[in-house]
């Protein structure tokens, strides 16, 4: 008879198993748990070593505010502005001056057409310049792109940005102790208006704020140095145009937003210590220029064989514009920047009175559009055809002349190219740059300094 199986035994074998399976199974968890965190730990310990590398620690002068701002800004920086340290080697090298006792200068609408010839002259000399633009299409962006390309070969470091970007501001102000800042970003022209009202109020009006509430928490505070407006003259009709003149009556949108920026300024200077200067263009023209201008898609239509539109007054009278060479108008920005006295405010508090002026930089010679027709017409050896029609009522103003006597006063301002010739060096640049063949013009005369 075989032999009853021993079912004790069998019952303390399989409960031994299930023990040695547990024992297994807990050690396997333990040592999975203990790989899993040291994996995290790891990772944590690598992200905190980039930031600590890419993002120093801010200074101890600057307000608790201004601190949790931009620390919460530093941490997506690098995705949004090519941030890190390549990106703050640039923007630090870009601004640092190269000769004793240089200007550190943010320039604001560095890639627009005053923007990039300023920067320029401004770098030549040894000053720090860093830019910021936007590069918006209100014009053809890839002559911005070209001016931006040209500034690059020089060291000159374009950030692609909008002041109304609060938090980009605030980091190249925590990067780089600006001294000055020469503020040209703006939505320009006065027909646009007519089309898109908004973008000016955005540009003109909340992005000088913009920047002026970043300008007011540095320290120290930077002295501005603004584009305003010969159009804040408005219905003026009293000439030439002086400082004192009555600027209540602006006749567009773009003169309004030019003269609100007037009056903010004034704000900003009074509550806060901001040194302020204003400085009213009159119609600035040359190489490297707008194509919205008229001496410029004048130009391009007369080498297309297109009509032009000439228009007139209401009463038929000639239309007439102080106009004046960028070489000039460099001249009188550099001029405001050396003379510009230091904001007196610290952290957004005012701790005396600070400077406030307003100056026009213009040609003091106007002369009448059908000149300016004249003068191409034989610069480019064709005849305009011409439409001569009645002036819309969009903005626009019959007459402008500046009177520049404060300037010449203050820091010297003397324009000294007639229209004739500053043409001339347009025309160069136009037929250059658009690679037009032209054997009419004379090769011989001097090119601007681009």
């Amino acid at each position: 008879m075989a032999s009853s199986i021993d079912t004790s035994k069998v019952t303390k074998l399989e409960r031994y198993n299930s023990y040695i399976r547990r024992v297994n199974s807990t050690k396997l968890i333990a040592a999975s748990s203990k790989l899993l965190f040291r994996v995290t730990l790891l990772v944590a310990l690598l992200l905190i070593f980039f930031f600590i590398i890419n993002y120093p620690p801010l200074s101890s002068s600057e307000t608790p505010h201004h601190h949790i701002h931009t620390t919460t800004h530093d941490l997506i920086s690098s995705a949004f502005y090519g941030g890190g340290a390549a990106w703050e080697k640039q923007v630090r090298h870009s601004s640092t001056p190269r000769r004793v006792n240089g200007l550190s200068v943010l320039v604001t609408g560095a890639a627009g057409f005053v923007g990039s010839h300023c920067s320029m002259a401004l770098k030549k000399r040894g000053d720090g310049i860093l830019g910021i633009d936007n590069f918006n299409s209100y014009y053809d962006p890839s002559l911005k792109r070209g001016r931006q390309k040209l500034l690059a070969q020089h060291e000159i470091f374009i950030v692609e940005g909008d002041i109304n970007d609060a938090e980009l501001l605030a980091k190249l102000f925590d990067i780089v102790p600006f001294t000055h800042v020469l503020h040209l970003a703006a939505q320009a022209g006065v027909r646009y208006a007519m089309k898109n009202p908004l973008s000016y109020v955005q540009s003109n009006i909340a992005g000088f704020v913009n920047l002026l509430e970043t300008v007011k928490l540095a320290n120290p505070q930077p002295a501005i140095v603004w584009a305003s407006s010969s159009s804040v003259y408005g219905l003026n009709t009293n000439v030439p145009f002086s400082e004192n003149h009555c600027t209540d009556q602006p006749a567009s949108l773009y003169a309004a937003t030019k003269k609100a920026g007037e009056e903010i300024a004034h704000t900003y200077n009074h509550i806060y210590g901001l040194s302020l200067t204003a400085l009213r263009f009159f119609t600035v023209y040359g190489p490297w220029g707008r194509p919205d201008m008229a001496y410029f898609f004048f130009t391009k239509a007369m080498v297309q064989g297109k009509k032009i539109n000439v228009y007139v007054t209401q009463d038929n009278k000639e239309v007439a514009r102080d106009f004046t060479y960028i070489d000039d108008i460099v001249k009188g920005c550099l001029g405001a920047l050396d003379t510009a006295e230091k904001s007196t405010g610290s952290g957004g508090k005012k701790k005396g009175p600070a400077q406030l002026r307003v100056y026009n930089l213009g040609n003091t010679s106007p002369v009448s559009v059908n000149k300016l027709v004249t003068i191409l017409e034989s610069l480019l050896n064709v005849k305009a055809k011409k439409n001569v029609i009645k002036m819309p009522r969009n903005g626009d103003v019959p007459f402008t002349h500046a009177n520049v006597t404060l300037a010449k006063r203050d820091f010297g301002y003397k324009p000294t190219t007639d229209l004739s010739s500053g043409l001339r060096k347009f025309v160069k640049w136009y037929v250059s740059y658009y690679g037009i063949q032209s054997k009419e013009l004379d090769s011989s005369n001097d090119h601007s300094q681009y």
